[in-house]
């Protein structure tokens, strides 16, 4: 037998505890809990050598799992003091950001007529003919950009308008309610990955995460804990894949505040996965389990997801034994590569920051469509930051063309 087995099993048991286990500092020394009872041992160190009061260490072995954990507590302890110690801060190229927020409105216009410009009109034989489908998203996603409400935002429109990028300027109240269409949700959601397609050859890396937005809308149940009818607002949920570079959002769904974070992923990620190569996705605890590692593998991508604190080794598959020793050994390149998850909390911050965290519409199409367009409007805003800092020129009828050789979509021209 390899002499060096039973070191690593100990080493391996160690670390397993310290991740898992509370260890606390004592006049006695460090108390360590048992693995296999309700007791707990003490580990002393006087610089030169460490003991236990452990049954292994007292029959011999010089190194039992107790001394190892403690070793890898005490460790980590110090390289997180350290990173605390260490702001890093990150240049902002201020030229490129100040030329891209002036400009931003007008070219805003612009580059959205152009992507409404590939909606294709459907045909109808019957009745008044209607509004141009092209320019009726047009108005919304505007009215969205301005987050006034409709009538305040009609003066935006005449101005599109006077640029040439309406043939028409709707009622207010014809834009309210074709808001409320179902049908123009697969549009709007279509537009989305449209919009990201300029950045497929930059991204490489992507974060999941969900967030989201209030409504004027309320629920009302009765709480047998408190014993009394409680009443809050409903708010709508909108799951998204962003990429951790350029924070442009590549995949969205959206559902109610009670739907799980778990089973959204296969869906982003497979969205995603027709027009990027993904090299790696990282997201948090809610997304851990050993089926979306799995899916997240199959496509490609090494899954970065930290495990819970009463997780195991034991009784998984592969992936998860493969990315749990990882975890556990190699904490600190781990989390080099998790840290990318941060840019999920900044797309955030850029959507609401820009369009407000609450939504205006009433019924729940109108509040699904409403989040739509916000996430439209800042994947715009992305690419023209993106065109003063890293020179893209956006073109969406190119970068369609390309995305219906691979799977054909009739609702685009």
């Amino acid at each position: 037998m390899n002499p060096e087995f039973p070191i690593n099993i100990r080493k391996e048991r160690g670390y397993e505890i310290a991740a898992t286990s509370l260890i606390v500092e004592t006049e006695k020394g460090w108390k360590v809990p048992s693995q296999s009872g309700g007791g707990s041992y003490f580990v002393k160190s006087d610089g030169f050598g460490a003991t236990c009061t452990c049954p292994d260490y007292k029959n011999g072995i010089y190194k039992c799992k107790h001394i190892w954990a403690v070793e890898c507590f005490v460790t980590q302890k110090v390289k997180q003091t350290n990173e605390a110690s260490k702001k890093e801060t990150y240049r902002q190229q201020w030229s490129a950001y100040d030329k891209a927020t002036i400009n931003q409105k007008p070219l805003f216009m612009q580059m959205l007529h152009e992507l409404t410009s590939l909606v294709e009109q459907p045909h109808n034989c019957i009745g008044r003919p209607s509004l141009p489908i092209s320019d009726m998203i047009f108005a919304s996603a505007m009215k969205v950009y301005s987050t006034f409400s409709l009538r305040r935002f009609m003066g935006d429109l005449e101005i599109a308008y006077s640029k040439n990028c309406m043939s028409v300027v709707p009622c207010y109240s014809s834009i309210g309610h074709f808001m409320q269409r179902e049908d123009i949700t697969p549009i709007l959601e279509e537009l989305v990955r449209i919009t990201s397609l300029p950045l497929n050859s930059i991204e490489k890396d992507f974060a999941i995460d969900s967030t989201g937005f209030g409504t004027s809308n309320f629920q009302r149940w009765h709480s047998f804990k408190y014993g009394k009818e409680i009443k809050s607002k409903r708010w709508v949920k909108c799951h998204f894949m962003t990429g951790v570079k350029t924070n442009i959002i590549t995949s969205v769904r959206i559902t109610t505040e009670i739907d799980n974070d778990f089973p959204q992923l296969e869906h982003l990620v497979k969205e995603t996965s027709f027009n990027f190569e993904m090299a790696e996705i990282s997201a948090d605890k809610a997304y851990l389990g050993q089926t979306n590692l799995e899916i997240i593998e199959s496509y490609g991508a090494v899954p970065f997801i930290p495990f819970k604190s009463n997780s195991k080794a034991r009784g998984k598959g592969r992936l998860w034994h493969k990315m749990y020793h990882y975890f556990m050994f190699n904490q600190e390149e781990f989390a080099e590569h998790y840290h990318k998850r941060s840019n999920a909390e900044t797309t955030v911050h850029m959507l609401k920051s820009k369009f407000k965290d609450s939504i205006r519409a009433k019924s729940w199409n109108a509040q699904v469509n409403e989040v739509l367009l916000k996430v439209i409007c800042h994947n715009i805003c992305v690419l023209i930051q993106e065109m003063y800092e890293l020179g893209v020129q956006p073109e969406f009828e190119a970068y369609l063309q390309i995305k219906q050789n691979n799977h054909e979509n009739p609702i685009f021209v």
